[in-house]
Protein backbone atom coordinates (compact mmCIF):
# COMPACT_ATOMS: atom_id res chain seq x y z
CA UNK A 1 0.00 0.00 0.00
CA UNK A 2 1.18 3.62 -0.46
CA UNK A 3 1.48 5.47 3.16
CA UNK A 4 0.75 9.25 3.09
CA UNK A 5 -1.24 8.60 6.60
CA UNK A 6 -1.44 12.08 8.16
CA UNK A 7 0.67 13.48 5.26
CA UNK A 8 -0.75 17.63 4.90
CA UNK A 9 -1.56 17.81 1.08
CA UNK A 10 -3.17 21.45 -0.40
CA UNK A 11 -4.95 20.58 -3.87
CA UNK A 12 -5.70 23.63 -5.13
CA UNK A 13 -8.57 24.06 -7.86
CA UNK A 14 -10.45 21.52 -5.23
CA UNK A 15 -14.18 22.27 -5.68
CA UNK A 16 -15.20 20.00 -8.18
CA UNK A 17 -14.06 17.90 -10.99
CA UNK A 18 -10.57 16.36 -11.18
CA UNK A 19 -9.63 18.16 -8.08
CA UNK A 20 -12.46 16.60 -6.03
CA UNK A 21 -11.26 13.44 -7.37
CA UNK A 22 -7.72 14.57 -6.26
CA UNK A 23 -8.82 15.18 -2.76
CA UNK A 24 -11.01 12.07 -2.61
CA UNK A 25 -7.73 9.96 -3.58
CA UNK A 26 -5.73 11.31 -0.78
CA UNK A 27 -8.53 11.38 1.97
CA UNK A 28 -9.06 7.85 1.50
CA UNK A 29 -4.89 7.70 1.50
CA UNK A 30 -5.86 9.18 5.37
CA UNK A 31 -3.99 12.11 4.28
CA UNK A 32 -5.05 15.53 5.66
CA UNK A 33 -6.66 17.46 2.66
CA UNK A 34 -6.70 20.92 2.44
CA UNK A 35 -8.81 21.68 -0.78
CA UNK A 36 -8.54 25.71 -1.63
CA UNK A 37 -10.87 27.93 -4.97
CA UNK A 38 -12.04 30.47 -5.38
CA UNK A 39 -16.38 29.29 -4.92
CA UNK A 40 -16.78 28.75 -1.51
CA UNK A 41 -20.03 27.21 -2.01
CA UNK A 42 -18.95 24.47 -4.11
CA UNK A 43 -15.49 24.55 -2.07
CA UNK A 44 -17.82 23.15 1.30
CA UNK A 45 -20.02 20.75 -0.92
CA UNK A 46 -16.92 18.93 -2.20
CA UNK A 47 -15.32 19.00 1.38
CA UNK A 48 -18.42 17.77 3.10
CA UNK A 49 -18.73 14.95 0.69
CA UNK A 50 -15.17 13.98 0.84
CA UNK A 51 -14.96 14.14 4.36
CA UNK A 52 -18.89 11.42 4.59
CA UNK A 53 -16.26 8.56 6.08
CA UNK A 54 -14.29 10.56 8.50
CA UNK A 55 -11.96 12.12 6.27
CA UNK A 56 -9.81 14.96 7.51
CA UNK A 57 -10.84 17.71 4.75
CA UNK A 58 -10.46 21.30 5.33
CA UNK A 59 -11.34 23.75 3.11
CA UNK A 60 -10.59 27.52 2.26
CA UNK A 61 -11.24 29.84 -0.11
CA UNK A 62 -8.82 31.48 -1.85
CA UNK A 63 -8.00 33.09 -5.04
CA UNK A 64 -4.30 31.74 -6.16
CA UNK A 65 -3.92 34.33 -8.92
CA UNK A 66 -3.65 36.85 -5.84
CA UNK A 67 -0.57 36.41 -3.91
CA UNK A 68 -1.84 38.16 -0.91
CA UNK A 69 -4.43 35.31 -0.18
CA UNK A 70 -2.14 32.86 -1.00
CA UNK A 71 0.39 33.72 1.85
CA UNK A 72 -3.17 34.26 4.17
CA UNK A 73 -3.76 30.36 2.91
CA UNK A 74 0.05 29.73 3.88
CA UNK A 75 -0.48 31.23 7.08
CA UNK A 76 -4.00 29.80 8.11
CA UNK A 77 -3.12 26.56 7.20
CA UNK A 78 0.05 26.34 9.12
CA UNK A 79 -2.28 27.49 12.21
CA UNK A 80 -4.69 25.00 12.00
CA UNK A 81 -3.15 21.88 10.34
CA UNK A 82 1.25 22.54 10.03
CA UNK A 83 3.34 23.15 7.19
CA UNK A 84 1.90 21.35 4.12
CA UNK A 85 4.19 18.59 2.47
CA UNK A 86 2.62 17.84 -0.52
CA UNK A 87 1.23 20.12 -3.04
CA UNK A 88 -1.06 19.77 -5.91
CA UNK A 89 -1.39 22.52 -8.79
CA UNK A 90 -4.46 22.02 -10.20
CA UNK A 91 -6.46 24.92 -10.48
CA UNK A 92 -7.04 26.14 -13.63
CA UNK A 93 -8.78 27.77 -16.60
CA UNK A 94 -9.83 26.34 -20.20
CA UNK A 95 -11.23 28.22 -22.15
CA UNK A 96 -12.31 27.52 -25.99
CA UNK A 97 -11.56 30.62 -28.71
CA UNK A 98 -9.71 31.40 -31.71
CA UNK A 99 -6.78 33.38 -31.64
CA UNK A 100 -8.05 36.09 -33.19
CA UNK A 101 -11.64 36.46 -31.45
CA UNK A 102 -9.80 36.00 -27.74
CA UNK A 103 -10.05 38.85 -25.44
CA UNK A 104 -6.99 40.27 -23.78
CA UNK A 105 -8.24 39.85 -20.72
CA UNK A 106 -8.88 36.00 -20.81
CA UNK A 107 -5.28 36.24 -22.03
CA UNK A 108 -4.47 37.21 -18.68
CA UNK A 109 -6.76 35.83 -16.40
CA UNK A 110 -5.76 32.67 -17.89
CA UNK A 111 -2.17 32.75 -17.67
CA UNK A 112 -2.73 34.34 -13.91
CA UNK A 113 -4.39 30.92 -12.65
CA UNK A 114 -2.42 28.62 -14.52
CA UNK A 115 0.88 29.56 -14.36
CA UNK A 116 1.24 32.60 -12.15
CA UNK A 117 -1.03 30.30 -9.58
CA UNK A 118 1.48 27.66 -9.02
CA UNK A 119 4.39 29.79 -9.05
CA UNK A 120 2.88 31.87 -5.89
CA UNK A 121 1.96 28.68 -4.36
CA UNK A 122 5.32 27.14 -5.03
CA UNK A 123 6.58 30.02 -3.66
CA UNK A 124 4.83 29.97 -0.13
CA UNK A 125 4.83 26.73 0.26
CA UNK A 126 8.22 25.52 -1.06
CA UNK A 127 10.89 26.79 1.23
CA UNK A 128 8.81 24.64 4.30
CA UNK A 129 9.60 21.26 2.43
CA UNK A 130 13.09 22.61 1.55
CA UNK A 131 13.42 22.77 5.59
CA UNK A 132 11.82 20.01 6.49
CA UNK A 133 13.57 17.75 3.47
CA UNK A 134 11.26 16.32 2.02
CA UNK A 135 8.23 17.55 -0.06
CA UNK A 136 6.03 16.77 -3.62
CA UNK A 137 4.75 19.03 -5.80
CA UNK A 138 2.95 17.96 -8.44
CA UNK A 139 1.46 20.62 -11.36
CA UNK A 140 -1.39 19.34 -13.45
CA UNK A 141 -0.27 20.31 -16.58
CA UNK A 142 -2.12 19.02 -19.67
CA UNK A 143 -1.21 17.17 -23.43
CA UNK A 144 -1.14 20.98 -24.42
CA UNK A 145 2.46 21.50 -21.94
CA UNK A 146 3.69 19.57 -25.16
CA UNK A 147 1.60 20.12 -28.26
CA UNK A 148 -0.37 22.82 -29.58
CA UNK A 149 -3.85 22.92 -29.88
CA UNK A 150 -6.20 25.18 -32.00
CA UNK A 151 -8.43 27.74 -29.98
CA UNK A 152 -6.54 27.24 -27.18
CA UNK A 153 -3.77 29.38 -27.34
CA UNK A 154 -3.48 31.08 -23.53
CA UNK A 155 -4.22 27.46 -22.18
CA UNK A 156 -1.69 25.71 -24.10
CA UNK A 157 1.11 28.72 -23.79
CA UNK A 158 0.42 28.78 -19.70
CA UNK A 159 0.80 24.75 -19.48
CA UNK A 160 3.71 24.93 -21.53
CA UNK A 161 4.97 27.70 -19.32
CA UNK A 162 3.88 25.18 -16.21
CA UNK A 163 5.92 22.37 -17.52
CA UNK A 164 9.08 24.91 -17.87
CA UNK A 165 8.77 25.84 -14.26
CA UNK A 166 8.32 22.11 -12.93
CA UNK A 167 11.76 21.17 -14.84
CA UNK A 168 13.56 24.12 -13.25
CA UNK A 169 12.17 23.54 -9.80
CA UNK A 170 13.14 20.38 -10.08
CA UNK A 171 16.78 21.28 -10.62
CA UNK A 172 17.13 23.72 -7.64
CA UNK A 173 15.15 21.35 -5.44
CA UNK A 174 17.21 17.91 -6.75
CA UNK A 175 19.33 17.83 -3.41
CA UNK A 176 16.69 19.40 -0.76
CA UNK A 177 14.42 16.47 -0.30
CA UNK A 178 11.91 17.72 -2.86
CA UNK A 179 10.26 16.37 -6.02
CA UNK A 180 8.90 18.49 -8.55
CA UNK A 181 6.88 16.37 -11.35
CA UNK A 182 4.32 17.20 -13.95
CA UNK A 183 1.07 15.05 -14.89
CA UNK A 184 -0.26 15.37 -18.14
CA UNK A 185 -3.86 14.44 -18.85
CA UNK A 186 -5.61 14.29 -22.09
CA UNK A 187 -9.53 15.09 -22.57
CA UNK A 188 -10.64 14.15 -18.78
CA UNK A 189 -14.20 13.44 -18.36
CA UNK A 190 -15.33 16.26 -15.98
CA UNK A 191 -16.80 19.50 -15.83
CA UNK A 192 -14.18 21.43 -17.81
CA UNK A 193 -13.99 19.75 -20.95
CA UNK A 194 -17.75 19.23 -21.08
CA UNK A 195 -17.96 23.05 -20.74
CA UNK A 196 -15.76 23.42 -23.88
CA UNK A 197 -17.23 21.19 -25.74
CA UNK A 198 -20.47 23.02 -25.59
CA UNK A 199 -18.51 26.16 -26.00
CA UNK A 200 -17.30 24.38 -29.39
CA UNK A 201 -20.93 23.30 -30.29
CA UNK A 202 -22.10 26.72 -29.86
CA UNK A 203 -19.73 28.06 -32.44
CA UNK A 204 -20.03 24.74 -34.94
CA UNK A 205 -23.41 23.75 -35.07
CA UNK A 206 -22.58 20.46 -33.85
CA UNK A 207 -23.86 18.48 -30.36
CA UNK A 208 -22.12 17.97 -27.14
CA UNK A 209 -21.80 14.46 -27.72
CA UNK A 210 -20.57 14.79 -31.18
CA UNK A 211 -18.25 17.44 -29.64
CA UNK A 212 -16.83 14.72 -26.98
CA UNK A 213 -16.59 11.95 -29.50
CA UNK A 214 -14.09 14.01 -31.19
CA UNK A 215 -12.55 14.69 -28.32
CA UNK A 216 -12.18 10.71 -27.47
CA UNK A 217 -11.15 9.82 -31.47
CA UNK A 218 -8.11 12.51 -30.61
CA UNK A 219 -6.55 9.02 -28.50
CA UNK A 220 -5.81 5.83 -30.17
CA UNK A 221 -7.90 4.30 -27.14
CA UNK A 222 -10.66 6.46 -28.24
CA UNK A 223 -12.01 7.77 -25.03
CA UNK A 224 -11.82 10.27 -22.32
CA UNK A 225 -9.51 9.84 -18.64
CA UNK A 226 -11.11 9.55 -15.76
CA UNK A 227 -10.32 12.16 -13.05
CA UNK A 228 -9.69 8.95 -11.20
CA UNK A 229 -6.95 7.83 -12.89
CA UNK A 230 -5.25 10.99 -12.96
CA UNK A 231 -5.67 10.76 -8.85
CA UNK A 232 -3.90 7.43 -9.03
CA UNK A 233 -1.00 8.54 -10.53
CA UNK A 234 -0.45 11.81 -8.41
CA UNK A 235 -0.89 9.29 -5.24
CA UNK A 236 2.20 7.29 -6.77
CA UNK A 237 4.50 10.32 -7.39
CA UNK A 238 3.72 11.65 -3.92
CA UNK A 239 4.48 8.73 -2.31
CA UNK A 240 8.15 7.17 -1.55
CA UNK A 241 7.41 4.49 -4.24
CA UNK A 242 8.37 7.38 -6.63
CA UNK A 243 11.19 9.45 -4.52
CA UNK A 244 13.68 9.13 -7.49
CA UNK A 245 11.33 10.49 -10.02
CA UNK A 246 11.90 14.38 -10.52
CA UNK A 247 11.39 16.55 -13.22
CA UNK A 248 9.34 14.32 -15.14
CA UNK A 249 5.72 15.21 -16.96
CA UNK A 250 3.22 12.12 -17.12
CA UNK A 251 1.06 11.56 -19.93
CA UNK A 252 -2.23 9.82 -18.81
CA UNK A 253 -3.78 10.59 -22.30
CA UNK A 254 -4.71 7.36 -23.87
CA UNK A 255 -2.24 7.05 -25.76
CA UNK A 256 -2.44 11.05 -27.28
CA UNK A 257 0.98 12.06 -26.97
CA UNK A 258 3.30 9.99 -27.27
CA UNK A 259 6.92 11.93 -26.98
Amino acid sequence: MIDLRHKIVLITGGSGGLGAALAEAFAGAESRVVITARDRKRLDATAEKTGENGAQVLALPCDISRRDQVRSLGDEIKERCGDVQILINNAGIAQAVSFSDMPDDLWDETVATNLTGAYNCCKVFLPAMVQAKWGRIINIASTAAKVGYRHATAYTASKHGLLGLTRALALETARAGVTVNAICPGYVDDERTHENAAAMGENTGKSVDAILKLFAASAPQNRLIAPDEVASLALLMASERLGGMTGQAVHVDGGAVMA
